[in-house]
C-alpha cells in the first residue's frame, strides 16, 4: 500500500514539477498528502479516502 502511494506522489506531484530546493519539496508533498487525503477521488470506491473513512 504505501509503495503504490509514493508511487502516486512521484508521477503526479514530483515528476510534473521538479522542485527546485528541499523546503519547496517538503511544502509540495505536504500540500499532496492534504489533496490525496481529501480531495482526490479514487477510481475504486468514487470517493476522497478520508470521506470513505468517516461513512464507516
Amino acid at each position: 500500500m504505501a509503495e503504490n502511494f509514493f508511487s502516486i506522489l512521484k508521477t503526479e506531484c514530483i515528476y510534473r514539477h521538479k522542485p527546485a530546493t528541499l523546503s519547496e519539496a517538503k511544502e509540495m508533498i505536504d500540500r499532496y498528502i492534504y489533496f490525496y487525503n481529501h480531495e482526490r477521488i479514487q477510481s475504486k470506491t468514487g470517493v476522497a479516502p478520508l470521506t470513505l473513512r468517516h461513512s464507516c
